[in-house]
């Protein structure tokens, strides 16, 4: 049996949108082995009342991909999943479901792929390189699809690092939240993400974070996709009176995200307390960064 651990990402991080993205620690888990015939897919969780256990799961259907490419088939398999990461909360699901698959059919069939061809393959998958790319590689990182290429910087992050993750009990659909976003954007709006972004990547890069409150600012995407969350706003004004180095819209959302790299913990639990008593139905975690990536272990 194979066993695959694959963590959750936190994608666009303000103004990188759909090129800059980080992991967590905090993980989907999955197991497969070959069998003699047929597909038997387990879900120990709580998603086993939603997600499809058949062909049209994302970890079997990614699986298939690498089958077909590299034209090797098992006569049957075995999948056991167990999602924790949150579904359709802007924290990489799908993009686990979609590594964790390649990776676990690579592992089945030999290794046949070189990790540059499994990092290029999730990133057409997925559309957009700020999910995949850093579950797979751990970090921070910075990634552009560049016709059939992908170019990356991977980035380690301190451990002192932390992250608030605010996680409502409804979900965002991607769908959605990308048919919210203008087609056109100013080329003034063009020069302030620019510029946000690079600072972005500078700060986190030289661990100098003294800018990130600006350097999280976004006109692409948080204005608009606000108005599909209620009690972002709060939460947003609710970081800044706490002091936290900045804060931004995970992905496509709900999730928002707030960087701590001083007083935490006293932050973490003076934010839990306004949670608790003003917004119930948004729940705190404090989340460290994954440095590892997708990690395979051959059981």
């Amino acid at each position: 049996m194979i066993s695959l651990k694959v963590p959750a990402t936190s994608a666009n991080m303000g103004p990188g949108f759909d090129c800059m993205g980080l992991a967590l620690q905090l993980y989907n888990i999955i197991e497969v082995e070959e069998i003699s015939t047929g597909l038997e897919i387990n879900i120990l969780d709580h998603t086993s009342s939603f997600l499809p256990k058949n062909k049209k799961n994302l970890v079997y259907q990614s699986m298939l991909k690498v089958f077909d490419k590299v034209k090797c088939y098992p006569k049957g398999l075995r999948i056991n999943l167990t999602n924790n990461i949150p579904i359709t909360r802007g924290l990489g699901s799908s993009s686990a479901c979609v590594v964790g698959g390649l990776f676990a059919a690579n592992a089945l069939t030999g290794n046949q792929l070189t990790k540059e061809e499994l990092i290029l393959m999730a990133a057409q998958i997925e559309g957009h390189p700020d999910n995949s790319t850093p579950a797979i590689l751990g970090g921070m990182v910075v990634a552009v699809l560049d016709k059939n290429d992908i170019c990356y910087v991977r980035n380690k992050l301190p451990d002192e690092l932390k992250f608030a993750v605010f996680i409502p009990n409804f979900p965002l659909a991607t769908k959605k939240a990308r048919e919210i976003l203008p087609k056109f954007i100013s080329h003034k709006d063009a020069v302030f993400n620019a510029g946000r972004a690079a600072l972005m990547a500078a700060s986190l890069i030289t661990g100098d974070y003294k800018n990130l409150s600006v350097a999280l600012q976004d006109k692409l995407h948080q204005p608009y996709r606000k108005k599909l969350i209620p009690g972002m706003k709060e939460i947003f004004q609710l970081c800044k009176e706490c002091g936290t180095a900045g804060v931004y819209l995970s992905g496509a959302g709900p999730t928002l995200i707030a960087i701590l790299n001083e007083r935490y913990q006293e932050h973490s639990e003076k934010m839990a307390g306004y949670l608790k008593k003003h917004m119930p139905n948004w729940s705190l975690q404090v989340i460290s960064p994954d440095n590892e990536g997708i990690q395979i272990q051959y059981k």
